[in-house]
């Protein structure tokens, strides 16, 4: 080869180092499935009678309670998965310049369930036009409590300390209510109605994943991935026996 090929190779060469330093050119994911077992309990829709504005927005039909909400084959809704232990001392993660959105919307917080990062900026709204409120209730970090009423349409928060998931509610709608993890890392997930999450960019190690439900608690699992594979980990959750 060539002077000019050699030059041309270097060159390429030192764009790798350039675009990559510190970054996984290979990494693992988890994923998995949260079922329910047993026969699902029959929950009481939430009670909007007091609001007429909430009650026309659903039509007057009733609105399913969220507590528990299964796909098909008994699949969980909002379950909140993360890795509780296994990540590298020292190690930092920025927080994404990227909101997370919270939204008011039919009477109800969406999503009920919610990750964000440490300093990652919190970005609730207010899509229903009439008087809402936003009131955290963490034991770690500082309580948020704003009214929000029709004119404001948009309000900002972060968080500065990681903490377990807590409640949020609205003072003014007291069925509304919305739960909140903080994460000094991104390997969290929440699953939709089909009970899937997937966790990915996980070095080779040995670690510990956790699963919340809000009324039947935590469950654990450990995997252990090579960094460029994926390992599966199933939640089975169920009421607990009298």
């Amino acid at each position: 080869m060539g002077r000019t090929g050699n030059i041309f190779w270097l060159a390429a060469g030192l764009v790798a180092v350039l675009v990559w330093p510190g970054v996984a050119v290979a990494a693992s994911t988890v994923t998995g499935t949260a079922t329910f077992a047993g026969k699902a309990p029959a929950l009481r829709p939430l009670a909007m009678d007091a609001e007429p504005v909430c009650m026309k927005i659903h039509s007057g039909k009733p609105v399913p309670n969220e507590m528990l909400v299964l796909g098909t084959g008994n699949t969980m809704g909002n379950i909140m998965v993360w890795v509780s232990k296994g990540l590298p001392a020292g190690k930092t993660w920025p927080a994404p310049k990227t909101p997370v959105v919270l939204d008011q919307k039919g009477c109800l917080y969406v999503p009920h369930v919610m990750g964000i990062m440490v300093g990652q900026t919190y970005r609730i709204l207010n899509s229903d036009g009439i008087l809402h409120n936003i009131h955290t209730l963490p034991t770690i970090n500082r309580a948020f409590n704003r009214a929000m009423p029709a004119t404001v349409k948009e309000t900002t928060t972060a968080f500065d300390k990681p903490e377990a998931i807590f409640h949020t509610k609205c003072d003014v709608h007291p069925w509304m209510s919305a739960y909140v993890g903080v994460f000094t890392h991104p390997f969290f997930s929440v699953t939709s109605t089909d009970g899937k999450f997937t966790i990915p960019g996980l070095d080779a190690g040995t670690y510990e994943i956790t699963a919340w439900h809000e009324r039947l608690g935590t469950q654990t699992g450990t995997v252990t991935v090579s960094g460029s594979d994926s390992k599966t980990q199933d939640f089975k959750f169920a009421v607990p026996a009298k």
